[in-house]
């Protein structure tokens, strides 16, 4: 075995989990992503989705991918430097843009690309980029490919991200770079005062809207619009995997930024453009999402309903109040365990364990659809509650 090979063979803890029947990933659905999916051969209740909107099997958003695809084609081959721009690229910039209320727009092939050239770009070897240690992976990925000086601030901790701005030299360009909903945890990001903060200290300010947008402000332009601060962020991401039903990401900004990513942003420039079929289905969802709230409404009605009913139960939630619903095992195994058990028990919800959180952090996290009925919401409460008691999480 060669020197890479055997390294790498002392990795055991997929082995080990599968030889304790508990391993919980990649588990194949043959079906569209609906409310209920199937799962070798059979009907499962799906908790475990980031589709917010419920729009991924929408008839018109599928429709519009088909179109795309005939007049398209499938793919760009290309990146969007040369030649992968389609005109239907540019429009989709443009309602992008219009719709978080920016200048301008750019389009990645993926959210996660997005961060990774943003973050990386940005700033110079004497600036600074500030970051909540809970931040995407996709941020922290960004941080490390920079020759800037990173600086990590507690989670939502406003007086660790001041205590970190003063180490600033006034001078350079300080990028605070936060989610606006935490995707593990499912609470929001203090843009207020993260706001306040960068006005105080010259900083600017990136929010990542990827499980913001759908869900938060009107017509789910994100928690930015939610809070009224849309222009005093500088930079607003998203990502198209998530309640735009498709695949792909975008950064709306001013055109001074977008010029200059345009140019020099990596994962753009070397990176094949984004699909006709990917691009014409966030328009499509797009203009569902604009034109149906009350797509947004049931979300919610569904979310506090889900909300209530945890806490009701004596799950330990954190400070979630978002369709992301984050069930507190702090136990590997048990977590393995207990996702392995709702799964047999007609319920798909995903276990998060370290690296994604701290080792004593380990949850279940459910995830809500608008498409999602009470009914649907109500089975998986009971469900859970009988699983986490067995497993000793509730009395």
């Amino acid at each position: 075995m060669k020197l890479l090979q055997a390294k790498l063979d002392k990795y055991q803890e997929p082995q080990k989990a599968k030889a304790l029947g508990i391993y919980p990933y990649f588990r194949a659905i043959s079906s569209e992503q609906d409310p209920e999916v199937i799962i070798n051969g059979r009907k499962v209740l799906m908790f475990g989705s980031n589709c917010y909107t419920g729009l991924v099997n929408h008839p018109k958003v599928k429709e519009a991918a088909i179109e795309a695809i005939k007049k398209y084609g499938t793919g760009c081959a290309g990146s969007p430097f040369l030649n992968g721009t389609l005109d239907i690229h540019k429009e989709l910039e443009a309602r992008l843009a219009a719709y978080v209320g920016k200048e301008d727009a750019m389009i990645y092939s993926t959210g996660f690309e997005v961060n990774l050239g943003v973050v990386s770009t940005l700033t110079g070897r004497e600036d600074y980029i500030l970051f909540d240690e809970q931040d995407h992976a996709s941020i922290i990925d960004g941080r490390r490919l920079s020759f800037s000086q990173a600086l990590k601030y507690k989670h939502n901790d406003m007086e660790s991200l001041e205590a970190q701005l003063k180490k600033c030299d006034p001078d350079k360009v300080k990028l605070i770079v936060t989610d606006g909903v935490f995707s593990m945890e499912g609470d929001v990001c203090n843009l207020p005062e993260i706001v306040r903060l960068a006005k105080q200290y010259d900083a600017t300010v990136m929010v990542d809207e990827a499980h913001g947008i759908g869900v938060f402000g009107k017509g789910g332009r994100g928690v930015c619009d939610h809070f009224g601060l849309t222009d005093d962020v500088d930079l607003i991401m998203g990502t198209f995997s998530k309640s735009f039903a498709s695949l792909g990401g975008f950064i709306a900004t001013d055109k001074e930024i977008t010029n200059y990513l345009r140019h020099h942003s990596r994962s753009y420039i070397f990176t094949a453009s984004i699909t006709p079929a990917s691009t014409a289905a966030v328009m499509a969802a797009l203009d569902i999402m604009e034109s149906e709230p009350e797509i947004q409404d049931h979300l919610w009605e569904l979310t506090n309903f889900a909300l209530d009913g945890f806490r009701e139960m004596g799950c330990e939630i954190g400070n979630t109040s978002t369709p992301i619903i984050p069930l507190f095992v702090r136990d590997n195994n048990k977590t393995f365990a207990i996702t392995h058990d709702l799964l047999e028990d007609g319920i798909f919800v995903n276990p998060v364990v370290s690296p994604a959180v701290a080792p004593h952090d380990t949850l279940i996290r459910f995830s809500l659809m608008s498409t999602h009925t009470k009914e649907q919401v109500e089975t998986a409460l009971e469900k859970i509650q009988k699983v986490f008691k067995k497993y000793g999480i509730l009395n």
